[in-house]
C-alpha cells in the first residue's frame, strides 16, 4: 500500500469515526470558528484543570479534511499541558504552511501527518487548520479564566 493511500485511509477513518466529538456540559471555554471561504464550521468546548486540557470535545459541520483534522487535534491534545499543546499545534501549522517541503514528525503529530498532502493546495489549508485554530483561541481564553 503506498503511503498516500494510507494517509488517505486515516483521513477518512477519522472523519467517518471521529475522535472527541459531540459537546461536553463542561467547559471551561466555548469557542465557534467558521471558515468563510468553504462554510466548515467548527463549535469546540475546551475543560482545562490548571494547565492541562482535561478535556476538548466539539461538534461540526464541514468537508472530510476539516472534520479529520479536529478528531486529529481533539485526541493530540487531550491530557497536555496548555504549554505542550501548543507545541503541538506550532509543528501542525508549520506542516501546514510547507506547502509540501516537509512531511511532519511523527513523533508529535502523530495522525496529523496524515494530512501533509493538505499543504500543497492553498485552498484546503483553511479547513485542516479550522479546529487547530479554534483550540488555539480557547486555549488562550481559558488560560485568561483559569487566572481569574
Amino acid at each position: 500500500m503506498e503511503l498516500d493511500s494510507l494517509y488517505q485511509e486515516v483521513i477518512l477513518d477519522h472523519y467517518k469515526h471521529p475522535l472527541h466529538k459531540g459537546l461536553s456540559a463542561e467547559k471551561t471555554v466555548q469557542v465557534h470558528h467558521v471558515n468563510p471561504s468553504c462554510g466548515d464550521e467548527i463549535t469546540l468546548n475546551l475543560l482545562l484543570e490548571g494547565d492541562v486540557v482535561r478535556d476538548v470535545t466539539w461538534d461540526g459541520v464541514g468537508c472530510s479534511i476539516s472534520q479529520a483534522s479536529c478528531s486529529i487535534m481533539s485526541d493530540l491534545v487531550h491530557g497536555k499541558s496548555v504549554d505542550h499543546a501548543l507545541t503541538i499545534l506550532e509543528s501542525f501549522s508549520e506542516l501546514m504552511s510547507s506547502k509540501g517541503s516537509i512531511t511532519g514528525d511523527e513523533e508529535i503529530l502523530e495522525d496529523g501527518v496524515a494530512l501533509a498532502g493538505v499543504s500543497k493546495f492553498p485552498a484546503r489549508v483553511k479547513c485542516a487548520l479550522l479546529g487547530w485554530m479554534a483550540f488555539k483561541d480557547a486555549a488562550l481564553q481559558g488560560r485568561n479564566e483559569e487566572k481569574k
